[in-house]
């Protein structure tokens, strides 16, 4: 697949040190192979403990992709290192760039600058790869038809076919198929609890804002000068490494401070690379989504195609988007956010 549409790419490191540096540069090739100018910023492949530079770096090479001009600012990789520059971040610039035309695009430790703008700006970011986990997976594709479809074929096709989507303008929305297991097993009452009225029923939301990411990262802004004060809207969570009770543990601090009640929908994306163990006695990822479903009449929907993994889609932090669902069928809407 060749992007229909060249466009200039900055690259940039705000949180953690670049550890694959096959992946990094391998990302930049596939960038350059889709037909886009790639600039990468002077610090990101430093390294200071296991953050990409001390913070005044980080900071900086913020400051440089937000006058870069760019038409998507793209960060080479998640981990940690966002959340203890919040209070430096420019965001005024940062804004500044988004108005004029300049797409900020990360996951994972991203979401805490996504939300963070969005408290303090109103500003739109998205939700989508990071350089190396996105555009850098080694491998040649892995299907008949020669398309690639997961981590040993390179990078997922869905993903770039979002992304060009993105940067061409014609994205407006995304579609999925919720987990079957959600339909066939989710009783009508658990602990004596009703389940969300809204599990499984057909039913349409209109102008609400799309917002979320990371759990754990998103879960941590609580009670900061950082949290979106959100009512009405619908949020969207994924994590990885994170074993179910951790997931939640996460989702009981939303529930009990107000959080999740006050949404008009609930998306879980993908909860990957965790590990359960005898211990659990089948307690697993299904049975939060049921215990959740059981404390909200908010409706919760399952296997939104984000998160930690090849094939995912761009969404839109702060805009405003419909939501419609029709059995396991779930379509988001945006249209083309500003």
């Amino acid at each position: 697949m060749t992007s229909a549409t060249k466009k200039h790419i900055y690259i940039y490191s705000p949180s953690g040190a670049v550890r694959d540096k096959a992946a990094f540069r391998r990302g930049i090739a596939r960038l350059k192979t889709l037909g886009h100018e790639v600039e990468v910023d002077e610090a990101a492949l430093l390294r200071h403990q296991r953050f990409a530079g001390d913070d005044a770096t980080r900071l900086a090479a913020i400051g440089r992709a937000a006058a870069s001009g760019a038409d998507v600012a793209l960060i080479s990789r998640g981990g940690f290192g966002i959340s203890r520059i919040l209070a430096d971040i420019p965001y005024k610039a940062v804004a500044k760039a988004i108005g004029k035309g300049t797409q900020f695009v990360g996951i994972s430790d991203f979401t805490a600058l996504q939300l963070a703008l969005l408290t303090k700006t109103g500003a739109i970011s998205w939700a989508g790869p990071a350089l190396c986990e996105g555009f850098g997976p080694a491998g040649v594709p892995d299907m008949a038809d020669g398309h690639s479809h997961g981590e040993q074929g390179g990078p997922d096709d869905i993903m770039e076919a979002c992304f060009d989507d993105l940067i061409s303008g014609q994205g407006e929305g995304a579609g999925w198929r919720q987990h079957r297991e959600n339909f066939a097993s989710t009783p009508n009452l658990i602990a004596g609890k009703a389940v969300s009225k809204r599990a499984g029923e057909d039913f349409s939301i209109h102008n609400a804002t799309l917002w979320g990411g990371n759990l754990a990262v998103l879960t941590s802004l609580l009670g900061t000068p950082y949290w979106p004060e959100i009512k009405g809207g619908i949020l969207f969570l994924e994590d990885v490494g994170e074993h179910p009770y951790r997931i939640e543990r996460m989702l009981t601090q939303l529930l009990h401070a107000g959080v999740l009640a006050r949404q008009k929908a609930v998306l879980l994306g993908q909860f990957t690379e965790y590990k359960l163990t005898p211990h659990d006695k089948g307690y697993k990822l299904q049975t939060v989504v049921d215990w959740l479903r059981s404390q909200l009449k908010t409706p919760v929907l399952t296997n939104l195609p984000f998160g930690h993994v090849p094939t995912k889609v761009l969404l839109p932090v702060g805009a405003s988007t419909d939501l419609v669902v029709e059995g396991r069928d779930a379509l988001l809407f945006w249209g083309h956010p500003h």
